[in-house]
């Protein structure tokens, strides 16, 4: 969740809701993708990414949200929450573990491994028994799809809710069940799905070095992958394992959560916090700014140009670059962000818009021994220091903003993506530890309400500041939305492959549903839907405003055997026309067993 939805859903919660929900009482938390649609974040780093502001995917979002916390509402009931907490093996690596091991030695030796492993999780039972739905938090990035993917993907973790709903929601079509697993972020900052590691694509050979740099093709070439031998099926196989841990813990949470409720929200100015360091000395955050590294990307994704991981001085070319196009670093800035060389001030760019915020919200929220901090990045923190004696602590990542990355000091120094990703300076991990230490302060006090809060940032209303091009679709005379180019085969057997080739167009909402002919009824089911993994939808830009769909079903060996048929839904969008729905079909086939 970013700012700017963030705000745009509190507003909108409060015209429906009054005071009953809002910003103390509301974490709105991203279970994450590295494969999903862009354009709405109202701040201009990320506009330039994804092409400007696209405002029917923040439509999409926002409306999203407030219809599930809508449903949510009109569904509750009383019940009861259980917790469980395991290790998740085999399933993670840590994609800077020379960074790491810049991190004190006795810090170090608290820890078993370079990853956190556990998987904390709740269970939700409404009083008459009925399982309502589980949450889960695991440090993991969702990048088992790598950048060559074009398909919108809710990845591994994706797939294990997928999996968890699928159990639950016997008869139903995915998505559309009443049990709800989720799936969320937590300290995850480090951590890659791709367990075979970083290796040279064009040679095999390791490239586990500080700058992943291979010696021929640089680092472009240096690639982690794995476990399967492509990334649907490595998604599969992480996701499968993080489910099959979820199944266990959920069997056995026995541990109940009781309790009052408590809160505590703050909004903070992130570039002027004063860090008590220890007894003596203090240090300071920093205004908002990107180093060299994070332009090389990672082994789960490399950069452009040539940028390595581990840059601790700049190059004279990228920064005349960089003071032409955008603007030179001021000297407290540079100073102030010492060892990182800075890449991009984002702080000090406002044109035309903030490149990033400065204004922070923070927020604990606690139910009985469970204590969530909401967060935008991973930290260690120590919650019984306040009075609150065996509490269940859960770093809950990627909540309310985005601030990138929140690497320790010691790593910072190094420098790979995930410390030049580090927004506010060297003190970005102490000045979090302090100030969630004050909410936590606050929450066991009793004076929450009492805290310091700065008047939260302003929505930009971003309506206009779209790169992508006008899209206007055509068809020859002969055809029309929807015919059907490649058809089906009469049968199949499983496991195979079914395709088709649709005419049709820029979609706005895509559809397609694998149906079975019910002989009893007479009617055909809708056996699946674009939501399925098994289903497959891709579309083509054709030249002249004209496109083609793709629809694949990859037919599993537990489908049950009939007569079949694949529909696909769409949009035409086409010059001094207004917009029509169309609709195309298959011929009827078989599958057998």
């Amino acid at each position: 969740m970013v700012q700017g939805e963030n705000e745009w859903v509190m507003q909108q919660l409060k015209n429906r809701y009054g005071d009953l929900y809002g910003p103390d009482n509301v974490v709105l938390s991203g279970t994450h993708t590295h494969s999903g649609p862009g354009g709405y974040f109202q701040y201009t780093i990320y506009m330039i990414s994804s092409r400007g502001f696209i405002k029917p995917s923040f439509n999409a979002i926002v409306n999203g949200i407030l219809e599930s916390i809508a449903t949510a509402h009109e569904n509750m009931v009383k019940g009861r929450v259980f917790i469980n907490k395991g290790l998740v093996e085999n399933t993670q690596i840590n994609r800077s573990p020379l960074s790491y091991l810049n991190n004190p030695e006795s810090e170090r030796l608290r820890y078993t491994s370079n990853t956190d492993k556990e998987m904390v999780l709740l269970k939700m039972v409404a009083d008459n028994g009925q399982e309502i739905g589980m949450l889960s938090w695991f440090a993991i990035h969702p990048v088992s799809m790598n950048n060559t993917n074009l398909h919108t993907s809710s990845d591994n973790i994706g797939y294990a809710a997928y999996l968890f709903e699928e159990e639950k929601n016997k008869g139903y079509l995915t998505g559309k069940g009443p049990y709800v697993a989720g799936f969320a972020s937590s300290n995850l900052g480090d951590v890659s799905p791709n367990i075979q590691g970083p290796h040279c694509i064009n040679t095999g050979d390791s490239c586990e070095n500080l700058n992943n740099y291979c010696p021929i093709g640089g680092t472009k070439m240096c690639i982690a992958k794995g476990p399967g031998k492509d990334m649907l099926e490595s998604t599969q196989i992480i996701g499968r394992n993080i489910y099959l841990k979820a199944k266990e813990l959920y069997s056995t949470a026995f541990e109940e959560i009781n309790g009052p409720i408590h809160s505590a929200h703050q909004w903070v100015d992130m570039s002027n916090i004063t860090v008590q360091l220890n007894a003596t000395h203090t240090g300071k955050t920093c205004k908002p700014a990107l180093g060299y590294s994070f332009a090389a990307g990672t082994m789960d994704g490399p950069g452009m140009f040539n940028f390595t991981q581990g840059m601790i001085e700049g190059n004279s070319f990228w920064d005349a670059v960089r003071d032409a196009v955008l603007t030179r670093p001021s000297k407290e800035t540079e100073e102030c962000h010492k060892p990182k060389p800075i890449l991009i001030p984002t702080g000090e760019l406002s044109k035309p818009y903030p490149w990033h915020p400065n204004i922070i919200d923070i927020q604990i929220i606690t139910v009985g021994s469970l204590a969530i901090l909401a967060l935008p990045g991973e930290f260690s923190y120590e919650f019984e220091s306040h009075g609150k004696t065996e509490m269940n602590v859960v770093l809950s990542g990627l909540c309310n903003i985005y601030t990138h990355y929140i690497a320790t000091y010691e790593e910072y120094q190094i420098q790979r993506y995930e410390g030049a990703s580090t927004l506010f300076g060297p003190h970005t991990l102490s000045a979090y530890i302090q100030l969630y230490r004050g909410l936590a302060k606050a929450i066991a006090e009793g004076t929450a309400r009492d805290l310091p809060n700065l008047p939260e940032p302003p929505i930009l209303n971003v309506t206009d500041l779209t790169f992508l091009p006008i899209i206007r679709d055509a068809k020859p005379l002969d055809r029309n939305y929807g015919d059907v180019l490649q058809d089906v085969q009469p049968k199949y057997r499983m496991v195979g492959t079914l395709l088709l080739l649709y005419k049709t167009f820029v979609t706005n909402f895509t559809f397609l549903t694998v149906e079975k002919y019910d002989n009893t009824s007479n009617h055909w089911k809708v056996m699946y839907n674009d939501a399925s993994w098994d289903t497959r939808f891709t579309w083509q830009k054709d030249i002249w405003g004209r496109s083609t769909s793709i629809v694949q079903w990859h037919i599993s060996n537990n489908t049950e055997p009939g007569t079949y048929r694949i529909q696909y839904f769409g949009h035409s969008k086409e010059l001094l026309r207004p917009i029509r729905s169309f609709s195309g079909s298959s011929l009827q086939f078989e599958v057998s067993g």
